[in-house]
């Protein structure tokens, strides 16, 4: 008798999973038929993370433009090679003799290992500006330093001067989701631009930027909009270029409205910003310039600033998709596994690391790590593959990873997705958006507690981006409803 109680189970059980599956795939099939792809492409995976089986898919090994998905492999990989307790550090050092004067005859240098967040005003666990300026200073005085006869040189040797990742679009370069990666950077790579409203169709006046950056200079082609238009102003500019094109609109009003660009050259601006740190508490230097050769001659560390754990880093990253942070982390594994910042160096790490714990890199094309480039192509087998293997890997680098994904109902870009449904607080996912693309990573968990990892990717679609993202976000409900 007990044992035809136990066969009944199993034949309940496995008739239950074969009708979720089934019901998942017609789902999926109902996405994939939608009029907005008649002339797009859609790949679609899901798998059980526990047996590793697929239970739902559309041409899960087309490779498309994954867009911000792809910073799920990038934080994914940081931490499983760096480790989440991991942190950036940037040396302040002196080359040359220190006489007992304290007069330095030789040079100050700011060695960068691609710390994203140096004086960072945006990530709340790291050192503001003005205080990792004032530490900075500090050391210097407790060096016994008065006055130093060379410049103050920005080190970024260690990841070149190549900070841009070759395929980005010029439309993007100049603006702040668009700021390279240097290996000695600073303000996250961005400034403010700040315009002085006025009335519809006049041009608004530039007033400044925050901070100030010494010799940045702007062509100014903005208009003023209706007063709701939004901010629909771009920046052009390529890296070290200080002379730089605002074109579009803002919205006409009667106060501030501030754009955010990117740094032209941030090693250099730490420098320049240190040295006028210095010399308000009247110490001198001969000037500020940065170098991207490596050190030639031994150098004396007198401080070394640590960032926030890569844990802490990796959250942000995710919940607010911020680009920099991930094509530092790209350059940090290529710096820390081969002593080579590239981007190549770093796509190797990654792609070593995986296939040897048997995640399959065909049909894989890597060109930077946040997503931004129209280069990237990825399948959503493999995205789904790799985030079941994050899922069944070490729970001390899992959990770090698992906590950086918005959360549909509550957190990041999905707070205010499926709220009040099945899916919140069982979805968890990270968006990706780009012209034409829009892409959705993440776990889902069924009602019955069943672990489920899923990637969709559509490019091509026809038609407003939401229409397709609400198809998609029922697609992705169907799994938590089961």
């Amino acid at each position: 008798m007990y044992r035809y109680l136990i066969a009944a189970l199993y034949l309940l059980s496995f008739g239950w999973e074969a009708g979720a599956q089934s019901s998942w795939q017609k789902a999926a099939d109902q996405l994939a038929s939608h009029p907005a792809l008649k002339h797009g492409s859609i790949s679609l995976c899901v798998i059980d993370i526990a047996s590793g089986k697929t239970v739902a898919q559309v041409d899960p090994g087309l490779s498309l433009k994954p867009a911000s998905n792809l910073k799920v492999l990038t934080t994914g990989s940081a931490l499983s090679l760096l480790g989440p307790g991991y942190r950036f550090s940037t040396a302040l050092q002196y080359e040359g003799v220190l006489n007992k004067s304290g007069v330095l005859e030789g040079s100050l240098y700011l060695q960068g290992n691609g710390d994203p967040t140096l004086g960072s005003p945006l990530l709340e666990a790291a050192t503001g500006p003005e205080e990792t300026l004032r530490l900075f200073r500090l050391a210097v005085q407790r060096a016994g330093i008065r006055h130093v006869k060379g410049p103050i040189i920005g080190d970024a040797s260690a990841f070149g001067s190549q900070a841009y990742c070759r395929t980005w679009q010029w439309e993007d370069m100049g603006n702040y989701y668009a700021a390279g990666a240097w290996s000695l950077n600073w303000h996250e790579n961005l400034h403010e631009l700040h315009f002085e409203q006025t009335a519809e169709g006049r041009q608004p006046r530039i007033t400044g930027t925050t901070p100030s950056v010494p010799g940045l200079s702007f062509q100014n082609e903005v208009t003023s909009g209706s007063p709701r238009s939004g901010d629909n102003a771009y920046i052009f500019g390529a890296p070290y270029q200080m002379e730089r094109y605002v074109r579009g609109s803002i919205p006409a009003g009667s106060g501030v409205f501030t754009i955010k660009g990117a740094l032209p050259d941030p090693p250099l601006l730490f420098a320049q910003l240190l040295q006028q740190e210095l010399a308000g508490v009247g110490i001198l230097c001969s000037g500020a310039s940065r170098q991207f050769s490596p050190p030639a001659r031994e150098r004396t560390t007198i401080y070394t600033h640590y960032s926030p754990t890569l844990a802490s880093i990796v959250e942000r990253t995710n919940m607010e998709s911020v680009n920099l942070y991930c094509e530092a982390m790209v350059r940090a594994m290529g710096w820390e596994k081969a002593q080579e910042g590239s981007y190549a160096a770093g796509h190797k790490a990654i792609q070593a690391y995986w296939e040897e714990r048997g995640l399959s890199w065909e049909g894989v094309f890597l060109d930077d790590g946040s997503g931004l480039s129209e280069g990237n192509a990825v399948s959503a087998r493999f995205l789904a593959a790799f985030m079941r293997k994050m899922a069944i890997g070490p729970p001390a680098v899992f959990e770090p990873f698992e906590a950086s994904l918005p959360v549909a109902g509550r957190s990041g870009s999905l707070k205010n997705t499926l709220k009040g449904t099945a899916a919140e607080g069982r979805l968890l996912a990270k968006t990706g958006t780009l012209e034409r693309v829009r892409a959705l990573t993440g776990y889902a968990t069924t009602r019955s507690g069943q672990r489920l990892a899923f990637c969709i990717i559509l490019n091509r679609y026809e038609g407003p981006g939401g229409t397709v993202r609400k198809a998609m976000e029922q697609f992705l409900l169907s799994l938590c409803e089961e």
